[in-house]
């Protein structure tokens, strides 16, 4: 560029040029590679054969919500489901700060250095709000995410309870034709969730602490009823005497129960997930509950029926989808939500005229 301060006639004025100005982009930036698409045959040959990255991405099909993913997703979930059912399903829960993560760090580097494959994966409640938190605790496992024989999985971003506990339990046979041979599910929030992990695992492991006052109050009886064991976390130092004693008033409290279905007993065991004490033994309770189930034929009989209530909580997850995404429904709830906010129309008087509109499309 020319500067016309430097004309003869500005005698003491001088403009040096400018430097020539650098690319916006990074010339050294090389061009991210597009993730190659796999047909549904491959994605079931890779996950057969274990590899990783291959099930990571068929799990984020399974989590998608695009028609076009949804359909790839089930067919390869059909495939892979005479290769599943064969691994230990432990659902894991506890109260905020029981030591979740710290936990399943230890409970899963002794089932690792036996040789054993394990999946780690979430429900989580909340992650319509919060966007989940399960990212969080991977960062607490620190010995078990580096480990090979380990996939620890983040829940789904967002979605209803339901979708995210059904897509976790589509993510559990993944897992399992991939050869894991543990499988834990882990609840991120407290609440529903319990019942959504219930639902998809063979052995419920309630985590509680002692020393934090009444060791009763606050936890929910339909929980307890749940539990196939409840372990008390942090007994070790000064604690040992208040884990034992918070161990014999759960052990009183859980007698007051009925006898679950199961037949089996649940007991509370105390242990120190840092300091790794008690471990072994919460996996000789929970393999002993495995025999016991096996050996009465509940162990069949209920993943029997865990099966019957997903397929109809697939149902009601389809059909609402379905009317949600239909276009003439998605072009009306607008208006019904500006008339039930103004009251021109009552809750339930827009909730029948949407669904008479779509029953109507429907019987066309």
């Amino acid at each position: 560029m020319k500067h016309p301060e430097n004309d003869p006639a500005y005698k003491g004025l001088n403009v040096n040029k400018g430097i020539p100005q650098p690319p916006s982009i990074n010339p050294y930036l090389k061009k991210k590679a597009k993730r190659r698409q796999y047909t549904v045959d491959e994605y079931v040959d890779g996950i057969l054969a274990g590899n990783i990255p291959i099930l990571s991405q068929a799990v984020t099909l399974v989590e998608s919500s695009k028609p076009e993913h949804e359909e790839m997703a089930q067919a390869i979930i059909e495939k892979c489901l005479p290769h599943s059912g064969n691994s230990i399903r432990v659902g894991i829960t506890g109260v905020p700060g029981a030591g979740k993560s710290t936990s399943i760090d230890a409970l899963g580097m002794y089932l690792i250095n036996k040789g054993n494959k394990l999946a780690v994966l979430a429900i989580d409640p909340s992650s319509e709000r919060s966007k989940g938190s399960i990212l969080g605790d991977k960062t607490r496992m620190e010995k078990l995410s580096v480990q090979k024989n380990a996939f620890i999985r983040p829940s789904p971003a967002a979605g209803s309870l339901g979708g995210v506990a059904r897509k976790t339990r589509e993510t559990i046979i993944l897992c399992e034709a991939a050869g894991f041979n543990y499988v834990f599910v882990e609840t991120v929030g407290v609440g529903q969730s319990e019942t959504a992990v219930h639902s998809m695992v063979d052995f419920f492991l309630l985590i509680q602490l002692a020393g934090t006052g009444d060791e009763l109050q606050g936890i929910k009886r339909g929980i307890m009823e749940m539990a196939d064991g409840i372990v008390i976390n942090k007994a070790d130092g000064d604690n040992i005497e208040k884990a034992k004693m918070a161990q014999r008033q759960l052990q009183n409290a859980l007698h007051l129960f009925p006898v679950p279905e199961s037949g089996w007993t649940p007991r509370v065991l105390t242990y120190s997930a840092y300091y790794n004490i008690g471990i072994e033994e919460i996996w000789d309770m929970i393999h002993e509950y495995i025999d016991f189930v096996k050996g009465n034929g509940y162990f069949e009989r209920r993943r029997n029926e865990q099966a019957k209530y997903w397929m109809y909580e697939t149902i009601d997850e389809q059909l609402k989808n379905n009317f949600y995404r239909n276009p003439v429904i998605e072009e009306l709830m607008p208006r019904l939500e500006k008339e039930v906010l103004s009251a021109q129309k009552t809750s339930f008087a827009a909730a029948k005229e949407a669904l008479d509109i779509y029953y109507g499309m429907q019987k066309r």
